[in-house]
């Protein structure tokens, strides 16, 4: 069993964890959702003893974790699948965690079988892939074959078999009486693993209850009709007391009435009905709710929308509509003054020394030969002066 009571964590002025207070118990897998920046990574920490709380308490059957002598017998944790040295072998990795806690030997292999990697217990792990080393981090949570197990995020970069197999696993394990406390993003994969939900925004607890409680207290819940004698139906409806409401597509819906119930009172009347289905809403659309006041971190404007501003927002120089002049550059003029061509344009009127336009939008200039289109060569450098040559020691025949 996990208790906290009144458990706080600060970093300067900011509040990560604000009192919490709740237990999770054995026998079920419960799960700790929340906004990104809500405090869950920070509630785990604290649970392992890896920070330190400003105020509160936290316990593991009853004591801290620094109390216990051989910490993975009694808790196994996945926080974060690459804290491992990338240069030990699967096996080794293991090996130094179990003796580092007594546990045998022969239990190393036991739980490399138990997540599938046998056959690469003799390979360094900084080459495994992300679902590899998801995989070795569970195996070590399970080393201990400890009462309590908490993932954070355990099925990231797992394949579909994975994510099937973790999802059994925890069942497996709160079957046999353990306490699984499972922390994750995926809503839709949380709604078919966990019996219990412990829901926290800001810091603060919003919700301890089970999973069919939390949906219902959060979500909107109604039956979803389809009948062709939909104005007999409609009158039938209301003179029993239910509000219909039409969705535009040729079906009704009554909030908060047992489909049973509704089924009875068409049959009674003699209405046919094409269908008939409650509907209940998702795991995702009950959070989204009740969590909508604590995101902490929103997304911004979609991609390719109008520049901040609105359509009449100024334009960076450069980036002007063709055709439209030019916005005069933030550095100022060009010591060089006007460039005496644009490309794409034929030659200004009485600019002397060019004549016509080249293929490709370049001007090009009498005497210097090349092919049309090409950009025009480099002018020549003053008489009796290189390029460069101010720059030059002629006597070192060095640079400055």
């Amino acid at each position: 069993m996990i208790e906290l009571q009144g458990l706080t964590k600060r970093y300067g002025d900011k509040t990560a964890v604000d009192h919490l207070t709740f237990t999770v118990r054995p026998g079920v897998v419960t799960g700790f959702l929340g906004p990104n920046g809500a405090g869950k990574s920070t509630t785990m920490r604290m649970l392992l003893g890896l920070d330190n709380p400003t105020s509160g308490d936290v316990r593991i059957d009853g004591k801290h974790y620094a109390q216990l002598s051989e910490p993975l017998k009694y808790i196994g944790a996945l926080l974060d699948a690459k804290a491992i040295h990338g240069g030990r072998t699967a096996y080794n990795h293991l090996l130094c965690m179990a003796q580092s806690n007594r546990i045998p030997r022969h239990r190393v292999d036991e739980v490399l079988e138990t997540v599938g990697l046998s056959a690469v217990a003799k390979k360094r792990s900084k080459g495994f892939s992300l679902g590899m080393g998801q995989r070795l981090g569970i195996a070590g949570a399970l080393l201990g074959d400890p009462e309590i197990l908490m993932f954070d995020e355990p099925v990231n970069g797992l394949d579909p078999e994975g994510i099937h197999w973790i999802r059994n696993l925890m069942k497996g394990l709160a079957a046999q009486g353990r306490t699984v406390f499972v922390s994750s993003h995926l809503m839709s994969e949380m709604a078919l693993t966990a019996d219990h939900l412990i829901v926290i925004g800001r810091g603060r607890l919003m919700a301890d209850t089970s999973m069919s409680d939390f949906i219902e207290k959060n979500s909107r819940s109604f039956v979803r009709l389809r009948t062709p004698q939909q104005e007999r139906f409609k009158d039938v409806m209301s003179r029993a007391g239910h509000t219909v409401v039409e969705t535009g597509d040729g079906a009704f819906e009554i909030a908060d009435s047992d489909a049973a119930a509704l089924g009875e009172l068409a049959a009674q009347h003699q209405l046919v009905l094409h269908e008939l289905s409650p509907q209940r809403a998702s795991l995702e659309e009950a959070f989204m709710q009740l969590t909508a006041e604590s995101v902490e971190y929103h997304a911004g404007g979609q991609m390719g929308s109008a520049p901040a501003g609105g359509p009449g927002a100024p334009v960076p120089a450069g980036m002007g509509a063709p055709g439209a002049p030019a916005a005069p550059s933030p550095y100022g003029a060009s010591p060089y003054g006007p460039s005496p061509y644009t490309p794409g344009q034929g030659a200004p009127q009485g600019q002397p020394g060019w004549q016509g336009q080249g293929a490709q939008g370049w001007p090009q200039q009498p005497g210097q030969g090349g092919q049309a289109g090409a950009p025009p060569a480099p002018p020549a450098p003053p008489a009796g002066q290189e390029w460069g040559a101010q720059w030059r020691d002629n006597s070192k025949k060095k640079g400055r």
